[in-house]
């Protein structure tokens, strides 16, 4: 199965480059841009898809930062 893993930073949690694109895109002309939050996509072929969730606690996220999402396989 393909897997794919969304991991971000929890609401409340420092997000530097989030910052650092916010204040980037005025600069170069985009206005209204408010509350980036910068992630990573993580993709995988695994196995077992129950062994997901637990990989993600374990390893992909840390979970007193950062949240993840299993997100639907898409093909």
């Amino acid at each position: 199965m393909h897997a794919r893993v969304l991991v971000r930073p929890k609401a409340g949690i420092l997000d530097p480059q989030g910052v650092a694109v916010e204040r980037a895109l005025p600069a170069l002309g985009f206005e209204g841009v408010a509350n980036v939050r910068v992630g990573r996509l993580i993709e995988l072929e695994i196995e077992d898809p129950s062994q997901l969730e637990s990989m993600c606690e374990k390893l992909l996220a840390n979970p007193l930062i950062e949240d993840y999402e299993i997100l639907e396989d898409a093909g």
